[in-house]
């Protein structure tokens, strides 16, 4: 994949995308764009591992009569096989192109409002088809990766245009237009569609400003998780994000390794938790291999269960979040140890120790929190002891720029925790909050800001006003207080100043102002009025 190709179906996908704007709010384009860019993958995904079933036959998938008993018994073949290997179906006739290719003769149709059969039959169409999707995996092993992963698609809302009509030549203009990309499917060393896929959510976040942080994570950030995560790691037999959003942060991951086992994550919102899944199966990740679940995660946990140990856990939660910290919570596994729940106004703490208890004891974690986690007394101060006097957990903490994520411009830092760290290892410091590009209102993490981060990280370095080492009796003499300052002295001494050569410049001043005044006066005494002084 040449970057001008990634490039050209980046803008050939936002082109069709902007097709719907000023019609709705990012948010609402957002899922139609993704939900119908979705559908033509999993399309063209069957249609190329249909054709591979049949051609030792001689046949194509599109040249199979649905209707005819010889035909009937090669899709039911074809159907089995897809949803064993695939985890879900389509028939010939429910083919992307299919309905690409009624769109594109909806403009030769002559309607009137006598004929209002014609004027949505691809609305019933889509909406026949998305539901046969879901149903196709009913009873089966993937049942739970496609259950209502549509529902945000709805092809009668007003929002699309006034009449059925108008609504349905919005569907088709944009089903028409998708038809003409070529997602390259077939080449499997590429993930052109994927990255494509990534670069529409990064444009939408962009577009959703304070809502853009409930779903995802810039890419900068993502890509300092990921590479600490993974450090010296070629292969992960799990990851896990407990408050997953698009599932971005997730495929990050697998960037940095060969390999992957399986994805975990837990998402609250519906409509984020659908695009999650969308985003796992986009990028060629069988169902098998994820698990993406929908609830509250601190309330509702989904993966205890299995009891869970993750090789590697990363996570953006929702900053100081409220949560109910009810009292059953002092019996629970995962808060129980620590002797004290985080506070109900802020569950950055909850959310840490809900990661701890899925991180395996070979692990990495890394998390994004707000600084208050580093100081803030009362129970958040008893549970940042436990971790470091009791447990030794906390590896390093990296203060980040202000500024940098969706919706808020609060700094934050990456509190990044190991199970296995020797006993009397120190905790790595970096403060990055000086270290960035202005780009208009926004900081921006350019790559050698990232890679001065993980090269410190991965080599514990210790930099002068950047990075510092600070050995456990240290931390404790500041009373388990990790506020990054503490440890890494960013002050810059001011140059010296001459006073002897100031107070000449004074004296030079007074010199000059004492002949301003001379000007002045004769000035005045010319024009016969008094002086001001």
């Amino acid at each position: 994949m040449s970057e001008e190709q990634k490039k050209l179906l980046e803008k050939q996908l936002w082109a069709i995308a902007n097709l719907l704007r000023g019609k709705m709010d990012a948010d609402d384009y957002r899922n139609y764009i993704l939900g119908f860019i979705f559908f033509k993958y999993l399309s063209e995904k069957l249609h190329l591992y249909a054709n591979k079933i049949l051609a030792p036959d001689g046949l194509t998938y599109e040249q199979l009569d649905e209707n005819s008993e010889n035909g009937k018994i090669y899709v039911e073949a074809v159907k089995k096989a897809c949803v064993k290997e695939l985890g879900y179906f389509l028939k010939p006739s429910e083919l992307f192109t299919s309905i690409a290719q009624k769109g594109n003769n909806l403009s030769e149709i002559v309607t009137n409002d006598n004929d209002e059969a014609k004027q949505f039959f691809i609305i019933e169409d889509l909406e026949r088809i998305l539901t046969n999707i879901e149903q196709s995996t009913m009873g089966t092993e993937s049942e739970d990766d496609f259950v209502k992963l549509f529902e945000d698609l709805d092809l009668t809302s007003g929002k699309l245009g006034r009449t059925v009509k108008a609504q349905n030549e919005t569907i088709a203009k944009i089903i028409t237009h998708l038809d003409e990309i070529d997602f390259r499917l077939e080449d499997n060393d590429s993930d052109l569609l994927g990255d494509a896929y990534e670069f529409l959510i990064g444009q939408f976040a962009a577009s959703a400003g304070k809502k853009a942080g409930e779903f995802y994570t810039p890419q900068e950030v993502s890509t300092i998780l990921a590479k600490i995560v993974t450090t010296r790691k070629k292969r992960l037999k799990s990851v896990y994000d407990p408050t997953c959003g698009s599932g971005s942060l997730l495929l990050r991951v697998a960037k940095e390794v060969d390999d992957v086992g399986m994805f975990y994550g837990q998402e609250l919102n519906r409509t984020t938790y659908n695009l999650a899944r969308m985003n796992m199966i986009l990028h060629d990740v069988n169902y098998r291999e994820f698990d993406i679940k929908q609830e509250d995660t601190l309330e509702e946990p989904q993966h205890m269960a299995i009891d869970l140990k993750a090789e590697a856990i990363v996570a953006n939660p929702p900053f100081s979040a409220k949560w109910s910290a009810k009292g059953i919570f002092s019996t629970d596994d995962r808060f129980s140890q620590y002797g004290k729940l985080a506070p109900k106004t802020k569950a950055d703490f909850a959310f840490v120790q809900h990661m701890i208890h899925h991180l395996d004891e070979s692990g990495i974690m890394a998390t994004v929190l707000p600084h208050g986690v580093l100081f803030r007394g009362s129970s958040e101060a008893h549970i940042r002891r436990y971790l470091i006097e009791d447990r030794n957990y906390i590896d390093a903490v990296i203060g980040l720029p202000a500024n940098i994520f969706f919706g808020t411009g609060i700094p934050t830092c990456i509190l990044v925790i190991k199970k296995c760290r020797e006993v009397n290892e120190d905790v790595l410091f970096i403060d990055a909050s000086n270290h960035f590009a202005k780009q208009g209102k926004d900081n921006k993490l350019l790559p050698e800001h990232i890679n001065q981060i993980v090269e410190t990280y991965t080599n514990r370095t210790v930099t002068d006003k950047y990075s510092h080492r600070a050995t456990l009796q240290e931390i404790a003499d500041n009373d388990y207080n990790l506020n990054i300052p503490r440890y890494v002295d960013t002050f810059e001494e001011e140059a010296p100043i001459d006073i002897n050569a100031v107070a000449e410049q004074i004296q030079a001043l007074d010199v000059d102002i004492a002949e301003t005044d001379k000007r002045i006066s004769s000035y005045c005494e010319e024009l016969n009025i008094k002086t001001p002084f």
